[in-house]
Protein backbone atom coordinates (compact mmCIF):
# COMPACT_ATOMS: atom_id res chain seq x y z
CA UNK A 1 0.00 0.00 0.00
CA UNK A 2 1.75 3.20 -0.87
CA UNK A 3 1.45 6.22 1.05
CA UNK A 4 -0.15 9.47 -0.68
CA UNK A 5 -0.75 13.14 0.52
CA UNK A 6 -4.02 12.56 -0.79
CA UNK A 7 -5.85 9.82 1.34
CA UNK A 8 -7.68 6.64 -0.99
CA UNK A 9 -10.73 6.93 0.60
CA UNK A 10 -12.41 3.69 -1.53
CA UNK A 11 -13.84 1.04 0.41
CA UNK A 12 -11.07 -1.41 -0.72
CA UNK A 13 -8.02 0.97 0.91
CA UNK A 14 -10.14 1.42 3.93
CA UNK A 15 -10.81 -2.48 4.99
CA UNK A 16 -7.36 -3.16 4.46
CA UNK A 17 -5.78 -0.15 6.62
CA UNK A 18 -8.44 -0.78 9.38
CA UNK A 19 -6.91 -4.45 9.01
CA UNK A 20 -3.30 -3.05 9.68
CA UNK A 21 -4.59 -0.54 12.23
CA UNK A 22 -6.67 -3.27 14.59
CA UNK A 23 -6.00 -6.81 13.43
CA UNK A 24 -6.65 -8.36 16.65
CA UNK A 25 -9.88 -6.93 16.63
CA UNK A 26 -13.24 -8.50 16.16
CA UNK A 27 -14.49 -7.52 12.75
CA UNK A 28 -17.34 -10.20 11.63
CA UNK A 29 -19.13 -12.47 13.12
CA UNK A 30 -21.50 -15.06 11.22
CA UNK A 31 -23.13 -18.51 12.22
CA UNK A 32 -20.57 -18.69 15.74
CA UNK A 33 -17.24 -18.11 13.72
CA UNK A 34 -15.91 -15.30 13.71
CA UNK A 35 -13.08 -13.24 11.45
CA UNK A 36 -10.37 -10.93 13.22
CA UNK A 37 -9.97 -7.52 11.15
CA UNK A 38 -6.57 -8.89 10.58
CA UNK A 39 -8.33 -12.07 9.00
CA UNK A 40 -10.66 -10.57 6.53
CA UNK A 41 -8.35 -8.32 5.14
CA UNK A 42 -6.26 -11.04 4.33
CA UNK A 43 -8.98 -12.84 2.61
CA UNK A 44 -10.30 -9.58 0.68
CA UNK A 45 -6.48 -9.53 -0.20
CA UNK A 46 -6.74 -13.35 -1.69
CA UNK A 47 -9.70 -12.82 -3.14
CA UNK A 48 -8.86 -9.90 -5.08
CA UNK A 49 -6.21 -12.02 -6.64
CA UNK A 50 -8.19 -14.90 -7.66
CA UNK A 51 -10.68 -11.89 -9.12
CA UNK A 52 -7.82 -10.55 -10.72
CA UNK A 53 -6.65 -13.67 -12.05
CA UNK A 54 -10.28 -14.45 -13.75
CA UNK A 55 -10.00 -11.47 -15.87
CA UNK A 56 -11.62 -8.69 -13.65
CA UNK A 57 -10.39 -5.25 -14.51
CA UNK A 58 -10.37 -1.60 -13.37
CA UNK A 59 -14.50 -0.59 -13.75
CA UNK A 60 -15.49 -4.19 -14.84
CA UNK A 61 -18.70 -5.07 -12.50
CA UNK A 62 -18.79 -8.39 -10.45
CA UNK A 63 -22.11 -8.89 -8.93
CA UNK A 64 -23.41 -11.21 -5.69
CA UNK A 65 -26.55 -12.91 -5.48
CA UNK A 66 -28.07 -14.23 -2.27
CA UNK A 67 -28.64 -14.12 1.40
CA UNK A 68 -26.55 -12.05 4.04
CA UNK A 69 -22.87 -13.88 4.14
CA UNK A 70 -19.29 -12.39 4.85
CA UNK A 71 -18.81 -13.52 1.05
CA UNK A 72 -21.33 -10.60 0.42
CA UNK A 73 -18.38 -7.97 1.97
CA UNK A 74 -15.67 -9.88 0.93
CA UNK A 75 -16.46 -9.64 -2.88
CA UNK A 76 -17.59 -6.16 -1.83
CA UNK A 77 -14.17 -4.86 -0.83
CA UNK A 78 -12.13 -7.25 -3.07
CA UNK A 79 -13.68 -5.77 -5.87
CA UNK A 80 -13.43 -2.21 -4.99
CA UNK A 81 -9.43 -3.55 -4.36
CA UNK A 82 -9.05 -3.73 -7.98
CA UNK A 83 -11.26 0.07 -8.92
CA UNK A 84 -14.01 -2.73 -9.87
CA UNK A 85 -17.50 -1.92 -9.39
CA UNK A 86 -20.07 -4.11 -7.37
CA UNK A 87 -23.24 -4.84 -7.88
CA UNK A 88 -25.53 -6.67 -5.55
CA UNK A 89 -28.84 -8.44 -6.58
CA UNK A 90 -32.18 -9.26 -5.26
CA UNK A 91 -32.24 -12.71 -4.33
CA UNK A 92 -35.68 -12.28 -4.60
CA UNK A 93 -36.06 -11.47 -7.67
CA UNK A 94 -37.11 -14.05 -10.91
CA UNK A 95 -34.89 -15.70 -13.19
CA UNK A 96 -36.17 -13.03 -16.05
CA UNK A 97 -35.66 -10.28 -13.52
CA UNK A 98 -32.05 -11.29 -12.67
CA UNK A 99 -31.29 -11.44 -16.30
CA UNK A 100 -32.48 -8.05 -17.07
CA UNK A 101 -30.17 -6.86 -14.00
CA UNK A 102 -27.27 -8.93 -14.66
CA UNK A 103 -27.08 -7.86 -18.17
CA UNK A 104 -27.69 -3.94 -18.16
CA UNK A 105 -24.95 -3.76 -16.00
CA UNK A 106 -22.30 -6.19 -17.99
CA UNK A 107 -21.28 -8.51 -15.19
CA UNK A 108 -18.23 -9.92 -15.42
CA UNK A 109 -18.40 -12.31 -13.08
CA UNK A 110 -21.38 -13.35 -10.11
CA UNK A 111 -20.89 -14.99 -7.04
CA UNK A 112 -23.84 -16.83 -6.06
CA UNK A 113 -24.76 -18.44 -2.47
CA UNK A 114 -26.32 -22.28 -2.81
CA UNK A 115 -29.83 -20.74 -2.31
CA UNK A 116 -29.33 -19.60 -5.77
CA UNK A 117 -27.43 -21.48 -7.60
CA UNK A 118 -30.41 -23.50 -9.50
CA UNK A 119 -32.08 -20.19 -10.65
CA UNK A 120 -28.62 -18.65 -12.26
CA UNK A 121 -27.76 -21.70 -13.90
CA UNK A 122 -31.05 -21.49 -15.51
CA UNK A 123 -30.51 -18.58 -16.94
CA UNK A 124 -26.53 -19.21 -17.32
CA UNK A 125 -27.25 -18.73 -21.31
CA UNK A 126 -28.62 -15.66 -21.60
CA UNK A 127 -26.42 -14.13 -19.11
CA UNK A 128 -23.11 -11.96 -20.18
CA UNK A 129 -21.17 -13.07 -17.06
CA UNK A 130 -17.85 -14.80 -17.81
CA UNK A 131 -17.46 -16.59 -14.31
CA UNK A 132 -19.06 -18.02 -11.57
CA UNK A 133 -18.16 -18.69 -7.99
CA UNK A 134 -20.24 -20.61 -5.35
CA UNK A 135 -19.95 -18.55 -2.16
CA UNK A 136 -20.43 -21.58 -0.36
CA UNK A 137 -18.99 -25.58 -0.74
CA UNK A 138 -21.67 -27.88 -1.96
CA UNK A 139 -22.41 -31.08 -3.73
CA UNK A 140 -24.85 -29.51 -5.84
CA UNK A 141 -22.19 -26.17 -7.17
CA UNK A 142 -22.30 -26.28 -11.00
CA UNK A 143 -20.23 -27.78 -13.53
CA UNK A 144 -17.25 -24.88 -14.29
CA UNK A 145 -18.27 -22.87 -11.69
CA UNK A 146 -15.26 -22.26 -9.00
CA UNK A 147 -15.59 -22.64 -5.17
CA UNK A 148 -14.92 -19.34 -3.50
CA UNK A 149 -13.03 -20.90 -0.47
CA UNK A 150 -10.74 -22.52 -2.56
CA UNK A 151 -10.01 -19.83 -4.50
CA UNK A 152 -9.10 -17.89 -1.19
CA UNK A 153 -6.88 -20.65 -0.28
CA UNK A 154 -5.36 -21.51 -3.73
CA UNK A 155 -4.50 -17.35 -3.98
CA UNK A 156 -1.76 -15.05 -2.86
CA UNK A 157 -2.74 -11.78 -0.81
CA UNK A 158 -2.81 -8.60 -3.00
CA UNK A 159 -0.07 -6.58 -2.32
CA UNK A 160 -1.33 -3.29 -3.38
CA UNK A 161 -5.04 -1.55 -3.66
CA UNK A 162 -5.40 0.06 -7.34
CA UNK A 163 -5.83 3.28 -6.59
CA UNK A 164 -9.67 5.21 -6.47
CA UNK A 165 -10.76 8.60 -6.80
CA UNK A 166 -14.04 9.90 -4.94
CA UNK A 167 -15.72 10.03 -8.22
CA UNK A 168 -15.30 6.67 -9.18
CA UNK A 169 -18.30 3.99 -8.85
CA UNK A 170 -18.30 1.95 -6.29
CA UNK A 171 -21.53 0.51 -6.18
CA UNK A 172 -24.16 0.00 -8.76
CA UNK A 173 -27.63 -1.00 -6.69
CA UNK A 174 -30.97 -1.23 -8.95
CA UNK A 175 -33.60 0.43 -7.35
CA UNK A 176 -36.81 -2.02 -6.85
CA UNK A 177 -38.65 -0.90 -10.16
CA UNK A 178 -42.22 -1.04 -8.61
CA UNK A 179 -43.06 0.99 -11.75
CA UNK A 180 -41.11 0.51 -15.14
CA UNK A 181 -37.63 -1.32 -15.31
CA UNK A 182 -35.06 -0.89 -12.44
CA UNK A 183 -32.64 1.73 -12.85
CA UNK A 184 -28.91 1.10 -11.54
CA UNK A 185 -28.00 4.08 -9.00
CA UNK A 186 -24.43 4.52 -9.42
CA UNK A 187 -22.98 5.20 -6.26
CA UNK A 188 -19.24 6.42 -5.91
CA UNK A 189 -16.32 6.17 -3.82
CA UNK A 190 -17.11 9.55 -2.47
CA UNK A 191 -20.57 9.12 -2.04
CA UNK A 192 -19.83 6.13 0.16
CA UNK A 193 -17.19 8.11 2.62
CA UNK A 194 -19.83 10.97 2.62
CA UNK A 195 -22.54 8.90 3.77
CA UNK A 196 -20.29 7.85 6.86
CA UNK A 197 -19.04 11.08 7.23
CA UNK A 198 -22.25 12.50 7.79
CA UNK A 199 -23.38 9.61 10.11
CA UNK A 200 -20.02 10.04 12.51
CA UNK A 201 -21.00 13.66 12.77
CA UNK A 202 -24.25 12.48 13.93
CA UNK A 203 -24.99 10.96 17.16
CA UNK A 204 -22.69 7.89 18.11
CA UNK A 205 -24.39 4.85 18.30
CA UNK A 206 -22.35 1.95 17.45
CA UNK A 207 -20.72 0.87 20.86
CA UNK A 208 -19.36 -3.03 20.83
CA UNK A 209 -20.93 -4.17 18.07
CA UNK A 210 -23.84 -3.85 15.58
CA UNK A 211 -25.52 -6.08 14.33
CA UNK A 212 -27.05 -6.56 10.84
CA UNK A 213 -30.27 -8.69 9.92
CA UNK A 214 -31.80 -6.78 6.87
CA UNK A 215 -30.32 -7.77 3.50
CA UNK A 216 -27.18 -6.68 2.21
CA UNK A 217 -28.08 -5.94 -1.46
CA UNK A 218 -30.71 -3.32 0.35
CA UNK A 219 -28.73 0.14 0.85
CA UNK A 220 -29.80 0.37 4.56
CA UNK A 221 -28.84 -2.87 5.20
CA UNK A 222 -25.75 -2.08 3.80
CA UNK A 223 -24.79 1.35 4.15
CA UNK A 224 -26.30 2.53 7.51
CA UNK A 225 -24.54 0.93 10.17
CA UNK A 226 -22.90 -1.89 8.26
CA UNK A 227 -19.87 -0.59 6.43
CA UNK A 228 -19.79 2.19 8.82
CA UNK A 229 -18.84 -0.49 11.61
CA UNK A 230 -16.39 -1.92 9.50
CA UNK A 231 -14.85 1.25 8.79
CA UNK A 232 -14.39 2.31 11.75
CA UNK A 233 -13.60 -0.91 13.53
CA UNK A 234 -16.87 -1.98 15.07
CA UNK A 235 -17.63 -6.01 14.81
CA UNK A 236 -20.48 -6.36 12.83
CA UNK A 237 -22.72 -9.67 13.91
CA UNK A 238 -24.53 -10.44 10.53
CA UNK A 239 -27.53 -12.76 10.10
CA UNK A 240 -28.41 -14.58 7.14
CA UNK A 241 -31.69 -13.01 7.07
CA UNK A 242 -33.97 -11.76 9.87
CA UNK A 243 -35.57 -13.76 12.20
CA UNK A 244 -36.93 -11.79 15.50
CA UNK A 245 -36.26 -14.92 18.07
CA UNK A 246 -32.87 -15.08 16.70
CA UNK A 247 -32.31 -10.80 16.74
CA UNK A 248 -33.53 -10.98 20.25
CA UNK A 249 -30.99 -13.68 21.31
CA UNK A 250 -27.70 -11.94 20.20
CA UNK A 251 -28.59 -8.52 21.49
CA UNK A 252 -27.26 -9.35 25.04
CA UNK A 253 -24.89 -12.25 23.73
CA UNK A 254 -22.85 -9.85 21.45
CA UNK A 255 -23.95 -6.50 23.64
CA UNK A 256 -25.17 -4.86 20.55
CA UNK A 257 -25.66 -1.48 20.53
CA UNK A 258 -27.42 -0.68 17.10
CA UNK A 259 -29.41 -2.53 14.62
CA UNK A 260 -31.13 -1.09 11.91
CA UNK A 261 -34.12 -2.30 10.35
CA UNK A 262 -37.85 -1.04 9.21
CA UNK A 263 -40.54 -0.93 11.90
CA UNK A 264 -42.11 -3.94 10.81
CA UNK A 265 -39.12 -5.92 11.70
CA UNK A 266 -39.15 -4.50 15.21
CA UNK A 267 -43.11 -4.40 15.91
CA UNK A 268 -41.92 -8.55 14.93
CA UNK A 269 -39.47 -8.68 17.64
CA UNK A 270 -41.77 -6.86 20.32
CA UNK A 271 -44.98 -9.73 18.88
CA UNK A 272 -42.04 -12.37 20.72
CA UNK A 273 -42.52 -14.53 23.61
CA UNK A 274 -39.34 -13.70 24.76
CA UNK A 275 -39.53 -9.98 23.80
CA UNK A 276 -40.27 -8.89 27.82
CA UNK A 277 -37.61 -11.08 29.32
CA UNK A 278 -34.90 -10.09 26.73
CA UNK A 279 -32.23 -7.96 28.46
CA UNK A 280 -32.15 -4.86 25.92
CA UNK A 281 -30.04 -2.82 28.35
CA UNK A 282 -26.67 -2.37 25.66
CA UNK A 283 -28.99 -0.84 23.02
CA UNK A 284 -28.18 2.42 22.27
CA UNK A 285 -30.52 2.60 18.90
CA UNK A 286 -32.61 1.65 16.89
CA UNK A 287 -32.16 2.90 13.69
CA UNK A 288 -35.18 2.73 11.48
CA UNK A 289 -35.84 3.64 7.92
CA UNK A 290 -38.06 2.89 5.33
CA UNK A 291 -41.38 4.53 7.03
CA UNK A 292 -42.57 6.20 9.81
CA UNK A 293 -42.92 4.15 13.12
CA UNK A 294 -46.15 3.76 14.56
CA UNK A 295 -46.43 6.35 17.73
CA UNK A 296 -47.54 3.24 19.80
CA UNK A 297 -44.42 1.62 19.03
CA UNK A 298 -41.98 4.13 19.97
CA UNK A 299 -43.92 4.13 23.44
CA UNK A 300 -43.34 0.67 23.82
CA UNK A 301 -40.02 0.41 22.81
CA UNK A 302 -39.47 3.45 25.08
CA UNK A 303 -40.66 2.06 28.05
CA UNK A 304 -37.97 -0.46 28.00
CA UNK A 305 -35.72 2.34 27.79
CA UNK A 306 -34.64 1.82 24.01
CA UNK A 307 -35.10 4.76 21.84
CA UNK A 308 -35.93 5.39 17.87
CA UNK A 309 -33.47 7.05 15.55
CA UNK A 310 -35.71 7.95 12.96
CA UNK A 311 -33.82 8.46 9.51
CA UNK A 312 -34.56 8.99 5.88
CA UNK A 313 -32.78 8.17 3.28
CA UNK A 314 -32.81 6.24 -0.61
CA UNK A 315 -30.83 4.29 -2.15
CA UNK A 316 -29.69 7.50 -4.99
CA UNK A 317 -28.36 9.27 -1.52
CA UNK A 318 -26.26 6.22 -0.30
CA UNK A 319 -28.88 6.52 2.15
CA UNK A 320 -28.62 9.70 5.11
CA UNK A 321 -30.89 12.24 3.59
CA UNK A 322 -32.02 12.98 7.45
CA UNK A 323 -31.31 11.86 11.32
CA UNK A 324 -33.46 12.13 13.82
CA UNK A 325 -30.94 12.38 17.62
CA UNK A 326 -32.42 10.36 20.23
CA UNK A 327 -32.68 13.69 22.86
CA UNK A 328 -35.69 14.58 20.06
CA UNK A 329 -37.42 11.68 20.04
CA UNK A 330 -39.88 12.57 22.15
CA UNK A 331 -40.68 16.28 21.20
CA UNK A 332 -40.42 15.22 17.47
CA UNK A 333 -42.57 12.12 17.80
CA UNK A 334 -42.43 11.03 13.69
CA UNK A 335 -39.65 13.07 12.21
CA UNK A 336 -37.52 11.95 10.28
CA UNK A 337 -34.71 14.36 11.74
CA UNK A 338 -33.04 17.23 10.21
CA UNK A 339 -30.52 16.87 7.29
CA UNK A 340 -27.02 15.69 8.50
CA UNK A 341 -23.73 18.12 8.49
CA UNK A 342 -22.69 17.62 4.98
CA UNK A 343 -26.49 17.32 3.48
CA UNK A 344 -28.82 19.34 2.36
CA UNK A 345 -32.91 19.09 2.18
CA UNK A 346 -35.69 21.49 0.49
CA UNK A 347 -39.27 21.24 -0.16
CA UNK A 348 -40.29 22.14 -4.06
CA UNK A 349 -44.07 22.41 -5.32
CA UNK A 350 -44.52 21.52 -8.93
CA UNK A 351 -42.68 24.08 -9.99
CA UNK A 352 -39.50 23.17 -8.51
CA UNK A 353 -40.28 26.17 -6.12
CA UNK A 354 -38.82 25.74 -2.48
CA UNK A 355 -42.03 25.72 -0.66
CA UNK A 356 -41.90 27.56 3.18
CA UNK A 357 -42.32 25.41 6.50
CA UNK A 358 -45.57 23.40 6.90
CA UNK A 359 -46.29 22.61 3.33
CA UNK A 360 -46.20 19.13 1.68
CA UNK A 361 -44.27 19.09 -1.49
CA UNK A 362 -41.99 16.57 -2.84
CA UNK A 363 -38.55 16.19 -0.82
CA UNK A 364 -35.35 17.08 -2.47
CA UNK A 365 -31.38 16.32 -1.21
CA UNK A 366 -28.38 17.73 -2.25
CA UNK A 367 -24.81 16.75 -1.05
CA UNK A 368 -22.08 14.88 -1.80
CA UNK A 369 -23.68 11.98 -0.96
CA UNK A 370 -25.86 12.29 -3.95
CA UNK A 371 -25.13 9.38 -6.68
CA UNK A 372 -23.70 9.55 -9.87
CA UNK A 373 -26.62 8.83 -11.82
CA UNK A 374 -28.18 5.96 -13.62
CA UNK A 375 -26.28 3.44 -14.75
CA UNK A 376 -26.69 3.83 -18.78
CA UNK A 377 -29.92 5.63 -18.12
CA UNK A 378 -28.87 9.73 -19.37
CA UNK A 379 -32.31 10.73 -19.56
CA UNK A 380 -33.69 9.13 -16.03
CA UNK A 381 -30.44 10.69 -14.56
CA UNK A 382 -31.63 14.12 -15.78
CA UNK A 383 -35.02 13.60 -14.64
CA UNK A 384 -33.78 12.80 -10.94
CA UNK A 385 -31.14 15.53 -10.64
CA UNK A 386 -32.02 18.84 -11.83
CA UNK A 387 -29.44 21.63 -13.19
CA UNK A 388 -28.70 22.85 -9.44
CA UNK A 389 -27.78 19.54 -8.18
CA UNK A 390 -31.35 18.45 -6.09
CA UNK A 391 -32.15 15.01 -6.26
CA UNK A 392 -36.05 14.48 -6.49
CA UNK A 393 -36.93 11.87 -4.28
CA UNK A 394 -40.61 11.72 -5.63
CA UNK A 395 -41.35 11.51 -1.45
CA UNK A 396 -43.93 13.67 -0.09
CA UNK A 397 -42.89 15.78 2.82
CA UNK A 398 -42.77 19.28 4.99
CA UNK A 399 -40.36 20.77 7.38
CA UNK A 400 -41.71 22.21 10.53
CA UNK A 401 -41.07 25.73 11.45
CA UNK A 402 -37.58 24.04 13.70
CA UNK A 403 -36.37 22.81 10.01
CA UNK A 404 -37.69 18.62 11.01
CA UNK A 405 -38.27 16.91 8.13
CA UNK A 406 -42.20 15.12 8.55
CA UNK A 407 -42.52 12.61 5.46
CA UNK A 408 -46.42 12.07 4.46
CA UNK A 409 -45.82 9.50 1.77
CA UNK A 410 -44.78 8.74 -1.85
CA UNK A 411 -46.42 10.61 -4.66
CA UNK A 412 -48.19 7.74 -5.78
CA UNK A 413 -49.43 6.56 -3.02
CA UNK A 414 -50.96 9.29 -1.41
CA UNK A 415 -55.11 9.46 -1.77
CA UNK A 416 -57.22 11.38 -2.94
CA UNK A 417 -60.75 11.73 -1.86
CA UNK A 418 -63.46 14.01 -2.40
CA UNK A 419 -60.43 16.62 -3.76
CA UNK A 420 -58.45 16.43 -0.43
CA UNK A 421 -55.19 15.25 0.41
CA UNK A 422 -55.12 11.67 2.52
CA UNK A 423 -51.25 10.69 3.62
CA UNK A 424 -51.47 7.12 4.22
CA UNK A 425 -48.61 7.21 6.89
CA UNK A 426 -50.41 9.73 9.48
CA UNK A 427 -53.46 7.77 9.27
CA UNK A 428 -51.28 4.26 9.64
CA UNK A 429 -49.51 5.69 12.42
CA UNK A 430 -53.09 6.05 14.73
CA UNK A 431 -54.69 2.94 13.63
CA UNK A 432 -51.30 1.36 14.96
CA UNK A 433 -52.73 2.08 18.08
CA UNK A 434 -56.28 -0.12 18.02
CA UNK A 435 -55.45 -3.28 20.27
CA UNK A 436 -57.04 -5.75 17.74
CA UNK A 437 -54.37 -4.43 14.84
CA UNK A 438 -51.13 -6.26 14.13
CA UNK A 439 -50.10 -4.70 10.83
CA UNK A 440 -52.16 -2.22 8.78
CA UNK A 441 -51.70 -0.49 5.19
CA UNK A 442 -53.85 2.55 4.16
CA UNK A 443 -54.77 2.73 0.43
CA UNK A 444 -56.79 4.46 -2.03
CA UNK A 445 -59.79 2.46 -3.69
CA UNK A 446 -61.68 3.31 -6.83
CA UNK A 447 -64.88 4.96 -5.40
CA UNK A 448 -67.59 6.50 -8.19
CA UNK A 449 -68.52 9.05 -5.45
CA UNK A 450 -65.37 10.14 -4.35
CA UNK A 451 -62.91 9.57 -6.61
CA UNK A 452 -60.98 7.04 -4.10
CA UNK A 453 -61.58 5.89 -0.87
CA UNK A 454 -59.54 5.65 2.32
CA UNK A 455 -58.89 2.02 2.55
CA UNK A 456 -57.29 0.19 5.80
CA UNK A 457 -55.92 -3.51 4.91
CA UNK A 458 -55.78 -5.08 8.02
CA UNK A 459 -53.98 -7.98 9.92
CA UNK A 460 -55.83 -9.09 12.75
CA UNK A 461 -54.50 -9.76 16.51
CA UNK A 462 -55.51 -14.06 17.02
CA UNK A 463 -58.75 -14.14 18.02
CA UNK A 464 -59.64 -10.20 17.83
CA UNK A 465 -62.75 -8.80 15.52
CA UNK A 466 -63.09 -5.60 14.34
CA UNK A 467 -65.59 -3.45 12.18
CA UNK A 468 -65.44 0.04 10.06
CA UNK A 469 -67.31 1.61 12.49
CA UNK A 470 -65.25 0.51 15.32
CA UNK A 471 -61.74 1.30 13.42
CA UNK A 472 -64.04 4.85 12.25
CA UNK A 473 -64.61 5.82 15.96
CA UNK A 474 -61.29 4.76 16.77
CA UNK A 475 -59.29 6.89 14.73
CA UNK A 476 -61.87 10.26 14.68
CA UNK A 477 -60.38 10.70 18.43
CA UNK A 478 -56.77 11.89 16.69
CA UNK A 479 -57.86 12.25 13.04
CA UNK A 480 -60.34 14.49 10.75
CA UNK A 481 -63.15 12.56 9.08
CA UNK A 482 -61.89 13.26 5.79
CA UNK A 483 -59.22 10.79 6.48
CA UNK A 484 -61.33 7.82 8.19
CA UNK A 485 -61.40 4.68 6.16
CA UNK A 486 -64.38 4.38 4.31
CA UNK A 487 -63.51 0.49 3.28
CA UNK A 488 -61.91 -2.26 5.71
CA UNK A 489 -60.27 -4.65 4.23
CA UNK A 490 -58.52 -7.96 5.68
CA UNK A 491 -55.87 -10.10 5.14
CA UNK A 492 -53.26 -12.48 6.53
CA UNK A 493 -50.39 -11.05 6.03
CA UNK A 494 -49.13 -7.59 4.03
CA UNK A 495 -46.56 -8.29 1.01
CA UNK A 496 -43.21 -6.55 1.61
CA UNK A 497 -40.29 -6.64 0.07
CA UNK A 498 -36.89 -7.39 1.40
CA UNK A 499 -36.20 -4.22 2.95
CA UNK A 500 -39.71 -4.38 5.02
CA UNK A 501 -41.70 -1.96 2.90
CA UNK A 502 -45.44 -2.75 2.18
CA UNK A 503 -45.83 -3.19 -1.05
CA UNK A 504 -48.96 -0.51 -1.83
CA UNK A 505 -49.09 -1.34 -5.61
CA UNK A 506 -49.85 -5.10 -5.16
CA UNK A 507 -52.85 -3.94 -2.30
CA UNK A 508 -54.11 -1.76 -4.82
CA UNK A 509 -54.12 -4.44 -7.68
CA UNK A 510 -55.55 -6.71 -5.63
CA UNK A 511 -58.23 -4.96 -3.73
CA UNK A 512 -59.59 -3.22 -7.26
CA UNK A 513 -59.60 -6.65 -9.18
CA UNK A 514 -61.76 -7.86 -5.84
CA UNK A 515 -63.94 -4.85 -6.13
CA UNK A 516 -64.62 -5.04 -9.81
Amino acid sequence: MTASATPDIGLGNLILRRGQLTPRRRALTFEEQTLSFAQLSDRVRRLATSLRQGGVCRGDRVGYIGFNHPAFLETLFATSCLGAIFVPLNFRLSGPEIRYIANDAGLHTLVVDNTMQTTIESEQETLCARRYISAEPDASTPEGWDLLEALIAASDPLLDCERTESHDVAIIMYTSGTTGLPKGAMLTQGNIFWNTVNACFGEEYMGQSTLTCAPLFHIGGLNVTTLQSLCKGVEVVLHRNFDAAKVLEDIPRYQVAAIFGAPTMFLMMSQEATFAETDLSSIRSLICGGAPVPVPLIELYGQRGVQFNQGYGLTETAPFSSLLNADMALEKVGSAGTAPLFTFVRIVDDNNRPLPAGEVGEVCVMGPNVMKGYWNRPQATAEAIDAEGWFHSGDMGYLDEDGYLFLCDRLKDMVISGGENVYPAEVESVLYGHEAIREVAVIGLPDSKWGEAVSAIVVLEQGAELSLAQLRDFGEQNLARYKLPTQLHFIDALPRNPAGKVLKYELRESFTSKEG
